[in-house]
């Protein structure tokens, strides 16, 4: 303790503090400037502690969000298809996003987040220009947008500004919708993103991403990890997603995503491989050797019939997994998280490649871990953001199970949510945000907008 008194202290009669603690009971967490400062466990509740009922977990972490996607839920069934055309209908919500637009959309994409018990999000964010490519007057527009929506909801933003310099692996230049992805080069890139950095207010916290190595060629991958080394800032990469992507890189560079990533400098405990879909054994032990991330997202992986990453292998191999709702089909990473599990019975025909706890770390630690945090998010620990969730144990979905933690990863919904706490504040208090009144009344209005002719 430091002498004075917490701001405000939670209580909780059963509580994950992390991979490590654990589960335990009568757990008081005092919190001062948004930051906890003591944990104390085994102690009855202080009579001016803010009880947090049912099941207590640290605050989910999104490690992979694409938050202009979630216009398209319940728009893309209509036919078949597959990654790329589905990609075209992308495009359509792409081309009509502007900085008032996209602010209003992650406002309530955000809100949503926030009700399935995520606090902290990486937006891994390409929409930089105008519809024909020309650069806003202010080249933080868009990023200032995406931080706003985050202030009003009380979303922690991790910043992923990326680089799409190209259309394919060959280097065709972007056209139509993706013109306003790109900047003209490495530099004006690098020049971008140093503006993005200076903006204020901006974003929480700032990484970057390369969008695949289908947006960008080698030069600037390597331009991408020396900035993030430089800046001790946190890399992101969509890797392998896609049997093409593959195909095409391997024809143009004689390696594979992964390898090219290797050779370009871009693998490391600091990255994380989004998707990391179809892998070679070679491939995998690339990625577990330098302690790259694996960053999965199961619900847009089955969604866009992507494909079924090897998660336990990379495991194996070194790599941390972390979790994101990616395109948003749901928002709801307790099933990003035992999707994890559930893909690999269906591969394997076994069970229990995946336990409860490491799924859950994955949802906490593993994506602190991908937005640069580790220090300070994905666990209830002294010095750490005071960022918890309490879950209904007493629900029709949980109601009966005697292990918290396996009931929630395997049966648990985001809808099971009763309370969220973002930076020591209640921001979802019995199921109800806080700070934005009508969360479904939101994503209507705006995507209807975005829609409308």
């Amino acid at each position: 303790m430091t002498g004075y008194l917490p701001q405000r202290s939670y209580f909780a009669e059963r509580a994950w503090l992390s991979s490590t603690d654990g589960l335990v009971e009568n757990v008081r967490i005092d919190v001062v400037a948004g930051m906890i400062e003591s944990v104390v466990v085994g102690e009855a509740a202080p009579a001016d502690a803010v009880r947090l009922p049912g099941f207590v977990m640290p605050g989910l972490v999104n490690a992979h969000s694409h938050a202009f996607h979630r216009a398209l839920r319940g728009r893309t069934h209509g036919g078949g298809g597959d990654f790329w055309t589905w990609r075209e209908q992308m495009y359509t919500v792409a081309r009509r996003l502007d900085p008032d637009s996209y602010r209003a959309l992650a406002r309530a994409v955000y809100a949503e987040m926030a009700l399935a018990g995520i606090t902290t999000v990486c937006e891994f964010h390409y929409v930089h220009h105008g519809p024909d490519g020309v650069p806003y007057e202010d080249p933080a527009a868009m990023p200032q947008a995406l931080a706003q929506a985050a202030r009003e909801t009380g979303m922690f933003l991790v910043y992923l500004d990326t680089c799409y310099l190209q259309s394919d692996v060959s280097g065709t230049p972007l056209s139509g919708p993706q013109r306003r992805f790109g900047d003209a080069g490495i530099e004006a890139w690098l020049e971008r993103v140093e503006a993005v950095k200076l903006a204020r207010p901006g974003p929480d916290a700032l990484g970057v991403a390369i969008h695949s190595v289908r947006g960008c060629p080698p030069e600037a991958m390597r331009a991408v990890a020396r900035w993030a080394r430089e800046h001790d800032a946190p890399l992101h990469i969509h890797l392998s997603e896609q049997v093409k992507e593959n195909e095409d890189c391997v024809a143009v560079h004689g390696l594979t995503p992964a390898g090219l990533c290797a050779e370009t400098g871009v693998l490391g405990p600091e990255t994380t491989a989004v998707h990391a879909t179809h892998l070679t054994e070679a491939d995998i032990r690339l990625l577990g050797d330098s302690g790259t991330i694996a960053g999965f997202c199961p619900t847009t992986e089955r969604d866009l019939a992507d494909g079924i990453g090897p998660a336990a292998a990379l495991r194996a191999a070194g790599s941390p997994l972390s979790l994101g709702s990616d395109s948003h089909a749901v928002i709801d990473l307790f099933e990003e998280a035992r999707a994890v599990e559930l893909n690999e019975r269906l591969a394997t025909q076994r069970r229990g490649i995946h336990g409860a706890p490491a799924l859950l770390a994955a949802a906490t630690e593993g994506g602190a871990a991908s937005a640069g945090l580790s220090r300070r998010a994905g666990r209830i620990a002294e010095g750490h953001y005071a960022d918890f969730v309490a879950v209904d144990t007493s629900s029709v979905r949980l109601a009966g199970a005697d292990d918290p933690v396996a009931a929630v990863v395997f049966a648990a919904s985001a809808c099971d949510v009763t309370h969220v706490v973002s930076g020591g504040e209640v921001i979802v208090e019995d199921g109800r945000h806080t700070m934005v009144d009508d969360v479904a009344g939101e994503l209507a209005s705006v995507v209807s907008a975005l829609f409308a002719d």
